[in-house]
């Protein structure tokens, strides 16, 4: 159990360096700003992972992301940036106090006491089941998508081709592919050595899992599906090093830039997007730079412009998408967006809840997924089904992604969360204890 003054200290810190960065700020020091939340990001994380000797501990991603996402906003590298309003401050400080709080309320567990994955030849075999029937149905709606719209986003010359690239309640499944190589990960790991013929088809899974995004020219997905079989790895296995986490994020720029390429982003167009101060700016600092700070931008923007909130429906979404609500009252779905440019639309994770319900809602929504990053890790815990593992992993890409988009108002989010669970059931499924119960 955490000893409570090491997280006085930890609040402490961070109350410390907030408060310093937010007058570093109001006095024009922008880099003094942002250096001050991202060597208190740094120090947190680091701080964290020694202490639960897990580089996938989901406060510590939590941390890093949120604060250190921040801190680089706070540098104010682009004009397309402005100071922030008091409220936006408040917002941000109140959802890392708020994620906290509902993180460590009651938590009486720690990481290293997670239950070892035991070999299991029948779950092994539902996993591999489930590899075959995601690799057969995302490849068939990609097949049908390219036909049925007539172009394939890699080949096709528009800028955007992939936004366009979807046919509605197809590309679920198209998508979903991406849960292959954790899944893959977990079937090594359940079983033991498979034979030639299923080791094959396993390699062509991947590549399937792979090629698909790539095809698409979407670099998250491709991105989202190898940072999400990392998580799984390091869940299962603990032996992965620092050294080779850093090696998979060097061998994953080439195909990045790759893909940037594809998509009909040069240099020129995106400095132009981002207008950047320093015009000579590098493209590999200024892309994901803006990646993450204009995010926090549209967060002000909307503090700034918003005259109503939407008590919920912004945040119910996935409900209307994957009713077909939307398509029968557009009305649900059609509030306006508040961005500091239209062609940079990536939100914060906690955007949509200042939208719906203000100050109020971000802090509670922030102490709510503390709440659910807490139960999902007694879950690891006690669990011995693998595909738990798939839960805890997307739930650390979300939170290791708070500042990229609204998470969990995202109706993708929640049909990988609702296709993992039959999963779950399907696979934790035992005909014995059902007997038992019976007898």
């Amino acid at each position: 159990m955490r000893r409570r003054d090491e997280i006085i200290m930890e609040y402490g810190t961070y109350m410390l360096a907030f408060f310093v960065s937010y007058i570093a700020s109001l006095a024009g020091l922008y880099y003094v700003s942002g250096m001050v939340l991202i060597l208190e990001a740094v120090y947190l994380y680091v701080h964290l992972v020694r202490e639960m000797q897990n580089l996938t501990e989901l406060r510590a991603l939590f941390t890093l992301a949120w604060v250190g996402g921040q801190g680089l906003a706070c540098f104010k590298l682009s004009r397309l940036q402005s100071d922030w309003s008091y409220i936006t401050w408040l917002c941000f400080f109140l959802i890392y106090i708020g994620f906290g709080i509902g993180y460590e309320w009651g938590r009486k567990y720690s990481l290293d006491e997670v239950k070892e994955i035991d070999r299991d030849e029948g779950k092994a075999q539902r996993l591999f089941v489930c590899i075959a029937l995601l690799t057969v149905v995302s490849l068939a709606c990609f097949i049908i998508e390219a036909a049925l719209l007539g172009f394939i986003p890699l080949f096709s010359d528009k800028p955007h081709a992939y936004s366009y690239f979807h046919i509605s309640g197809v590309h679920y499944f198209t998508i979903s592919c991406i849960l292959i190589p954790a899944i893959t990960i977990l079937y090594l790991k359940v079983g033991h050595a498979a034979e030639r013929k299923k080791k094959v088809f396993l390699a062509a899974a991947n590549v399937t899992a792979v090629v698909i995004p790539f095809l698409c020219v979407s670099r998250f997905q491709l991105l989202f599906a190898v940072g999400f079989a990392v998580v799984t790895y390091l869940m299962v296995n603990r032996k992965m090093r620092l050294r080779t986490m850093v090696l998979i994020v060097f061998a994953l720029l080439p195909v990045y830039v790759v893909l940037t390429v594809f998509r009909h982003h040069d240099i020129t167009y995106l400095n132009g997007i981002f207008e950047m101060k320093y015009a000579k700016m590098p493209i590999f600092i200024t892309q994901p730079y803006m990646y993450v700070a204009n995010n926090f931008e549209n967060f002000n923007c909307m503090v700034e412009q918003l005259t109503r909130h939407t008590l919920g429906v912004r945040m119910l979404f996935p409900v209307f998408a994957l009713t077909g609500l939307k398509f029968v009252f557009p009305s649900l779905v059609s509030s306006p967006v508040f961005l500091t440019k239209p062609e940079l639309t990536t939100l914060t994770m906690f955007y949509d809840a200042y939208y719906d319900f203000g100050i109020a809602g971000v802090f509670l929504f922030a102490a709510l997924l503390g709440v659910a990053a807490k139960w999902m890790m007694r879950v690891v815990k006690k669990s011995d089904n693998p595909v738990a593992y798939l839960f805890y992993g997307q739930m650390a890409i979300y939170l290791g992604l708070a500042f990229f988009t609204t998470w969990f108002s995202n109706a993708t989010t929640w049909f990988w969360l609702i296709l993992t669970g039959m999963m779950y059931l399907y696979v934790g499924y035992d005909k014995n204890k059902k007997k038992d119960v019976k007898e």
